[in-house]
């Protein structure tokens, strides 16, 4: 069925997609520049509040799970432009972000309030990830090491 599809209206859909892309990309920077004034204002009102230039440990988990968003973001970016580039969506990458995302999520959990049953669950997400990232990276390792 694919074979039946005109070129030129193949290639309209993806110059569409190419440029919600570079959309996604240019939102992509705007979000992490907001992010970024976000982690510094935050920073700044707690070191404000008395007792003055002082952080608590659940100020500064805030303040790291603020960074780690950030952090998130550009890796997103990352995958944006990489994706721009090579046309191709790099599993590797996709895997690291979101083993980020997760290592934000961990970092900034309250042991005093979460149930056990979701940090299992948190586990067993970082297992799984840590695992198909290990996978994912021996594969490509392989694949390099043959294209030589």
């Amino acid at each position: 069925m694919m074979n039946d599809l005109d070129p030129k209206f193949l290639a309209v859909l993806s110059e569409i997609i190419r440029l919600s892309v570079r959309l996604l990309a240019l939102l992509m920077v705007l979000v992490i520049i907001m992010g970024v004034v976000d982690v510094g204002w935050t920073l700044y009102q707690k070191m404000i509040t008395p007792p003055m230039y002082i952080l608590t440990i659940s100020d500064m988990l805030a303040t790291f799970g603020a960074f780690m968003a950030v952090l998130i973001a550009i890796e997103i970016f990352i995958n944006i432009t990489i994706y721009l580039k090579d046309n191709v969506i790099h599993v590797r990458i996709v895997i690291a972000t979101a083993l980020m995302a997760i290592a934000r999520k961990v970092i900034i959990l309250d042991l005093e309030t979460v149930e056990p049953d979701y940090l299992i669950g948190i586990a067993l997400i970082v297992l799984t990830m840590s695992i198909a990232y290990f996978i994912v990276r021996k594969a490509s390792d392989q694949s390099d090491e043959e294209h030589v």
